[in-house]
């Protein structure tokens, strides 16, 4: 793990959807620059919770979020995104009626600058996308959709980029492609928080990983080491290890 101040800090932070009913119960998290985490745990443990609330979609009752050094609570999504950090939804990440062109410069319209550059960078990372450019993003398939998502958050090269369950409803194989280009991105220094459900492959790839349960941060360590870890095998990643 990289030896650095975070680049996000979150400090017992408490949330949810309704008052006085918070998802997120005092959960304390970090990312260091360039640093792959993923965020596991079983449905309804806040993981999806806590991505919203790291991007200014959920305020936090109590608690801190420091991104790059910087109190962020408060702030809207869009002025999080100028300060570096983008996020890709589960479901909704793309424009159905625009085209796959149009959905990359969508992902890039708050810069100056030219974006044939940009995209000519998403179309070599994503081969896919450059033969379909012309095509409504809503004609994709969900591995397609899914790498157009990230293709125009990366348009405005993020220095914090999360994935909020990109294998979510995918085909194996897809699966594999999408994990194998999110672990490209992480290698080309973007830092990665990665919420997803399939823990196994998630802290596979991860340096580091926090296990969620009931809105608690309730395990931390490196990525191998929660794979190994007996009681995390046993209570998140469907079967007991045997000693």
């Amino acid at each position: 793990m990289p030896d650095s101040a975070p680049i996000l800090d979150v400090e017992n932070v408490f949330a949810g959807y309704v008052k006085d009913l918070d998802i997120l119960q005092g959960v304390n998290f970090r990312v260091a620059p360039g640093e792959l985490v993923a965020v596991i745990g079983p449905n309804g443990a806040g993981k999806s919770t806590l991505a919203k609330t790291i991007f200014g979609l959920l305020t936090p009752h109590t608690g801190r979020i420091l991104f790059q050094g910087q109190n962020i609570v408060g702030f809207k999504s869009d002025a999080i995104v100028q300060q570096g950090m983008c996020y890709v939804p589960q479901i909704a990440n793309v424009f159905r009626s625009l085209t796959v062109e149009e959905n990359l410069e969508m992902g890039a319209f708050v810069l100056d600058q030219p974006m044939q550059p940009l995209k000519d960078e998403i179309y070599t990372r994503f081969p896919k996308l450059a033969e379909r450019r012309k095509q409504r993003a809503g004609t994709l398939s969900g591995g397609e959709r899914q790498m157009l998502a990230m293709g125009r958050a990366l348009m405005l090269k993020p220095s914090l980029l999360i994935l909020d369950e990109p294998s979510a409803a995918l085909s194996p194989i897809l699966v594999s492609s999408v994990f194998e280009q999110i672990r490209a991105i992480n290698q080309q220094g973007t830092a990665i928080v990665l919420v997803e459900q399939n823990a196994r492959k998630a802290l596979e790839m991860a340096d580091r990983g926090y296990v969620l349960e009931a809105g608690k941060d309730r395990f931390e360590g490196r990525g191998r080491d929660l794979l190994n870890d007996p009681k995390v095998g046993e209570l998140y990643l469907g079967a007991a290890r045997s000693h």
